[in-house]
């Protein structure tokens, strides 16, 4: 039952990630690079440990984190490259 709850909570927050991520990767606009350079670092992290306690609705969580803000910090990267 508890995992249940994970995976509602799990699918919610990817529901509302990816249409931002979406946003910002197609409108350039993204937030302070020090911010999402953190964030990308943490998700990783947290991933890790989540794969190591064994915990799957963490591991799925904490790698779409880690794909989706690695995504805008390239974005960022890449439109402070262009200016």
């Amino acid at each position: 039952m508890l995992e249940y709850i994970g995976f509602v909570g799990l699918i919610l927050l990817v529901v509302a990630w990816i249409p931002e991520t979406i946003k910002s990767l197609r409108s350039g606009q993204t937030a302070k690079i020090e911010f999402l350079v953190l964030y990308f670092i943490g998700s990783i992290l947290l991933t890790v440990h989540a794969i190591i306690i064994g915990d799957l609705v963490f591991i799925i969580l904490n790698g779409l984190a880690s794909v989706l803000s690695g995504l805008n910090v390239g974005k960022a990267f890449a439109v402070g490259r262009s200016k």
